[in-house]
């Protein structure tokens, strides 16, 4: 499904001519054939939706880094470029949850779980990743994982 989609707009993006657009859905293909040739090196089917979410918000995430240290660096012109590749990759992501719809996630996951300290931290978060996938930053939930299972 996921896939379609970025097909199709990459059509689009060649008629309107986007070349930003263009390149960026190009750059998400290329690095969706190499995730799915890595898992069949694995011995896995080709990535799910869900998983592509995931390689996705990496997208993402490596994106923002380089924004950062180009904003540090002074190079105004590359980190916009960035943030226009951030926006053509986001738009293919599920919204986002606010933190506090994060949080009772988390509350639900820790109840229907029976989680009770530290030591269950990874079965929460395996949870929330099969249940939240490209829906929050697992990287902020485990934060809050940790403290509500310290609480």
């Amino acid at each position: 499904m996921l896939r379609d989609d970025i097909n199709n707009a990459v059509k689009e993006a060649m008629k309107a001519r986007e070349e930003r657009k263009l390149s960026t859905l190009r750059m998400v293909n290329s690095t969706i054939k190499n995730a799915d040739i890595e898992a069949r090196g694995q011995g896995k089917p080709p990535l799910s939706d869900a998983e592509l979410l995931a390689v996705f918000q990496k997208m993402i995430k490596q994106r923002q880094e380089a924004v950062e240290l180009y904003e540090k660096g002074g190079r105004a012109e590359l980190a916009a470029q960035e943030r226009e590749e951030i926006a053509v990759i986001s738009a293919y992501l599920p919204k986002q949850m606010s933190e506090d719809d994060v949080k009772k996630a988390i509350a639900a996951i820790i109840a229907e779980t029976g989680a009770a300290g530290m030591k269950d931290m990874g079965k929460v978060i395996a949870a929330l990743k099969t249940k939240y996938a490209g829906q929050m930053d697992f990287a902020k939930a485990s934060g809050l994982v940790k403290a509500a299972l310290t609480g």
